[in-house]
Formats: structure tokens, sequence, C-alpha cells
């Protein structure tokens, strides 16, 4: 919101994005100095762009799948969300 990209969080396009099958990640870039922690923006896109579940699963999914981790741990991640969204708290 500090970047004036749109008025409302509501106006994001995130879930068009998502559902024009794109691969968006959600991010935290100097918390101090944008306001918001990662997972202060997870609950922020949830609440304002009524995403579900299965959409915020697919959302950690391609931070995962875009991060530099080797296959080891990213497949560990991977396999973490999946059974977090499953309802296995692994």
């Amino acid at each position: 919101m500090r970047l004036k990209v749109v008025a409302e969080l509501r106006d994001h396009p995130l879930p068009r994005m998502l559902g024009a099958g794109l691969r968006v990640t959600v991010n935290s870039d100097d918390p101090a100095y944008f306001g918001g922690y990662v997972d202060d923006n997870y609950t922020a896109i949830a609440d304002f762009c009524d995403l579900d579940e299965a959409s915020l699963a697919d959302l950690a999914r391609h931070s995962i799948e875009a991060s530099f981790l080797d296959g080891p741990r990213r497949k560990a991640l991977l396999d973490e969300i999946d059974a977090c969204h499953a309802g296995d708290p692994a």
C-alpha cells in the first residue's frame, strides 16, 4: 500500500493474476520501512482479496519454487505446505 500501486488492497489484481495462471509470490521487502512482514502480507491479502486456503497454499508453493533453495530443502518445504494444506500438520 505504501507504494500506492492500488488505492485499496481489495483493488489489487492478485486474484485475477492467480486466475490467469501466473506464478505470483508474496514477499516482504524492508518491513520496517514498508510496514509489513511476510505473514502480515499473507493475512492482508487473504482478508482483502478474499483468497481461499488453496490459493494461499499456491502462493506459498510459488515462493518456494521461485527461490534459490537446493532440491532437498525445496522438496521438504513443498511437502510441508502440502501436508498443512491437506490438514496434516506434519
